[in-house]
């Protein structure tokens, strides 16, 4: 199982995945928002979206787990 964390902390502006969607490594998943700026974050590996833990609109710090792939 692989965790995708967020690398800095913001809000979560979009979610770009659900439950069961296969991921490519590269692929981003979620988009976080800080200072106006849209930072991308990305699968590291292919797999299966088995937890989505990112909403839009909530808030994250670095290292909160956003997805969780299989």
């Amino acid at each position: 199982m692989a965790k995708i964390e967020a690398s800095m902390a913001g809000n979560v502006w979009k979610v770009l995945v659900k439950e069961g969607d296969e991921v490519k490594a590269g692929q981003d998943v979620v988009i976080l928002e800080s200072m106006k700026m849209e930072i991308p974050i990305a699968a590291e590996e292919d797999g299966i979206v088995t937890k989505v833990h990112a909403h839009e609109g909530e808030f994250v710090n670095d290292s909160d787990l956003l997805v969780e792939t299989e």
